[in-house]
């Protein structure tokens, strides 16, 4: 016998999709740099405006994150870059489609030992390009590189990540649901 009422699930949902929309740029940054897996990386999102799709993320080299030869700990590189696309995606598509990623590699190009900095950043020509290649139904595969780069802008490491984009009406990922704020253009 549950505790809670019946009408509980209507209650959260409706909650979400009033709720989240408030949740500002401000707020949203402050959410994903108390998030407990980038908090213990040492990751912090310097900047980020899902409406204008970017979003620049910083590394700090710390003794959290050194890795056995003292330099910076690839997960963590990694990490820096990982949900943003996605997110900044969901967020400028709607929730009219579904957002997942696909798969990602990472080429480490030099030993980190200082700050490092990605910049990922979807410009709205891209977003036009999506809807017109998703507006039949078909799955639309996406790539999106970025440079991590240290204090002398020098090139660290470089991550490929392949994103999925379907409109939701021909997806089976019908109940995919957004933390970010979503954009309310559908």
């Amino acid at each position: 016998m549950s505790l809670l009422p019946k009408n509980f699930d209507n209650f959260k949902r409706k909650a979400k999709k009033n709720i989240m929309p408030l949740l500002t740029p401000h707020l949203f940054k402050l959410r994903v740099n108390t998030y407990p897996p980038y908090v213990g990386a040492g990751i912090k999102v310097d900047h980020i405006d899902l409406d204008q799709g970017l979003c620049v993320s910083s590394l700090n080299l710390t003794a959290l994150n050194k890795n056995a030869v003292g330099t910076q700990f690839g997960g963590s590189l990694y990490a820096m870059v990982d949900p943003f696309y996605m997110l900044i995606l969901m967020h400028q598509l709607g929730s009219s489609y579904v957002v997942w990623d696909k798969s990602a590699q990472i080429d480490f190009i030099k030993p980190a030992k200082s700050r490092v900095t990605a910049k990922m950043k979807i410009p709205s020509s891209e977003l036009t390009l999506i809807q017109e290649l998703a507006k039949n139904g078909d799955p639309v595969f996406r790539e999106y590189q970025t440079d991590i780069v240290d204090d002398k802008q020098k090139v660290i490491a470089s991550v490929t990540k392949t994103v999925y984009i379907r409109l939701r009406k021909f997806s089976n990922s019908k109940d995919q649901s957004s933390a970010v704020y979503p954009k309310q253009t559908d």
